[in-house]
């Protein structure tokens, strides 16, 4: 059990998020060569969290038309397919799948990292290096990092996040719903790139307090999974999501939560839904359940 008086570090990584996605704007003027250019075939890598901002930079990317992208996990790679890029994610730069994937990849491939800790195997080995220390956490679940990797990514593409840091403020500060947390299911849609970030709000649930969160692209909400929701469960979408839909939610008797804000801003919601729950459970979010920083398996 935790002390419900003390802050954790997730609570207090979460709401350090405005600060540091202005630094990775900043960051994003100077990475220069390090990150794809226009043009080139690139596969992004990584796995749980960093995989969703693969699968989020690849559909921004070829939405940009800026060239081919696909998202992998690090152990699924296809060996016999080539690109002009390897992009790595990882926050530690020690996960046993993304290491391998890199050395595992062609030698004449530039491999670019984007990781939190210099001195890290990935950060070593790759090509070039774009480093996220400012980001980097000290709780197992990651929050700051991923969208710190997003913003960064989104600003290289040439969109203008100029405005982000300032609606994170507003989203830190802003009460949650009090009614979410007397919920017990939880559905979060979206579509194109921000159906990875719905993706990552159920997985800071699970991880972070043990919440029954499932996620799905939008319009396969009526593909199967309307059939579980009931006046438990909070479906919660993310970016544009077709008011219909919405509609044929609310008539399950779920509560539904929508709104015009950025994906990325929306997320901070999840992430301080996903701490808060964790508190009215007595659960330590800074040290999940058989959870580690970093997966590292023997061999």
């Amino acid at each position: 059990m935790i002390d419900r008086g003390v802050m954790s570090y997730l609570t207090d990584e979460i709401a350090s998020q405005p600060e540091r996605w202005s630094r990775a704007i900043e960051m994003a003027r100077s990475a220069g060569s390090a990150l794809p250019g226009p043009g080139e075939r690139v596969a992004a890598i990584g796995c749980g969290s960093s995989l969703n901002v693969a699968r989020c930079y690849a559909a921004l990317r070829e939405a940009a038309g800026q060239g081919e992208t696909d998202a992998f996990p690090a152990s699924e790679v296809p060996a016999a397919r080539r690109y002009d890029r390897l992009l790595f994610i990882s926050r530690t730069g020690t996960t046993t799948e993304v290491i391998d994937a890199l050395r595992q990849a062609p030698r004449h491939t530039p491999a670019t990292a984007i990781t939190a800790d210099p001195d890290a195997p990935l950060a070593r080995e790759a090509r070039h290096v774009v480093l996220l220390d400012f980001a980097d956490e000290r709780s197992v679940v990651s929050s700051r990092f991923i969208t710190s990797s997003i913003v960064l990514l989104r600003a290289q593409l040439g969109t203008d996040v100029r405005s982000l840091p300032a609606a994170a403020e507003r989203a830190v500060a802003r009460p949650l719903p009090p009614e979410l947390a007397e919920r017990a299911e939880f559905t979060f849609l979206g579509r194109g790139w921000a159906a990875p970030v719905a993706d990552e709000a159920a997985l800071k649930l699970r991880e972070a307090s043990r919440t029954w969160a499932e996620s799905y692209p939008a319009m396969e909400y009526r593909h199967g999974p309307i059939s579980v929701s009931d006046e438990n469960t909070v479906v919660w979408a993310f970016g544009e999501v077709p008011s219909d839909l919405l509609t044929d939610a609310r008539r399950t008797g779920a509560t539904v939560i929508a709104s015009d804000a950025d994906p990325l801003v929306a997320l901070i919601g999840a992430q301080r839904l996903a701490a808060e729950l964790a508190k009215r459970k007595g659960i330590d979010p800074d040290r999940p359940r058989a959870l580690s920083r970093s997966v590292i398996l023997a061999g």
